[in-house]
């Protein structure tokens, strides 16, 4: 089967429908959602409406909690704390109640396991090596994708004799195997809000039969959006990372 894997759209309808438009071609059959529906962006209700109809299967992240009021946002920075406070306002009840019930990760489809931030910590950020060592140690599958970082990419870990030696993916190929004698930690990357340097939209393909990743990005209308988190009153900063991609 051909899924469609999304993370971190927080609230950005525009990224969305240009990931849904890019992605048609490529024929998917499921759509997996790993978590922060919501948060940051404009347009709450819109993505959360979209992503309850059509995606197949969904775990919540640290955002669709704290907007959701099933946890505190008193962590979060500034600007994400104003986002959650007038997200948790604008959002309508049934959405707000649906992304309080979101499961949390692990979440096994097929062979595989969707987490938001890490296998053994739903919140927990993976950047670096010795984050991910941790990480692919604890996996239970060969294979797990996650967000959280708004970075796509991801880990690849090796077993020499006794010791797990974990590699960054640096130069992202396009497609990418998965080969039987690795273990993997895999990002889509943000669909809403990248942090990698790069604006453009992301998202992955994963072929579970020919068990091969794409990592896809693409143009998005930025400006529309940006122009909706000022006219919202929401912090300029929110607005103008979306351009630089930071």
């Amino acid at each position: 089967m051909r899924f469609l894997i999304l993370s971190d759209i927080h609230a950005n309808w525009e990224a969305l429908t240009a990931v849904l438009e890019d992605a048609a071609s490529r024929h998917y059959q499921a759509v997996l959602c790993l978590g922060d529906v919501v948060g940051y962006g404009p347009n709450p209700n819109e993505v959360a409406a979209w992503v309850r109809t059509h995606a197949d299967v969904v775990i919540r992240g640290n955002h669709d909690k704290a907007c959701s009021g099933s946890t505190a946002f008193d962590s979060f920075n500034m600007a994400a704390q104003c986002s959650s406070r007038w997200t948790r306002e604008e959002l309508l009840d049934d959405h707000r109640q649906w992304l309080r019930n979101l499961d949390r990760g692990p979440v096994l489809v097929e062979n595989f396991d969707l987490v938001h931030g890490a296998p053994d910590d739903e919140d927990r950020y993976m950047f670096h090596e010795h984050e991910a060592e941790a990480g692919l140690r604890s996996a239970s599958e060969q294979l797990t994708f996650f967000g959280h970082t708004h970075v796509q990419g991801g880990f690849v870990g090796e077993l020499y004799r006794r010791s797990l030696e974990v590699s960054r993916l640096h130069a992202l190929p396009d497609q990418m195997a998965i080969v039987v004698d690795r273990r993997y930690l895999l990002n889509p990357g943000a669909v809403g809000q990248p942090r990698d340097g790069n604006s453009r939209a992301a998202y992955c393909i994963y072929d579970s039969a020919m068990r091969i990743v794409e990592f896809c990005r693409v143009e998005y209308d930025i400006r529309t959006v940006q122009d909706k988190i000022l006219a919202a009153g929401l912090p300029e900063e929110l607005a103008f990372r979306l351009a630089s991609g930071d």
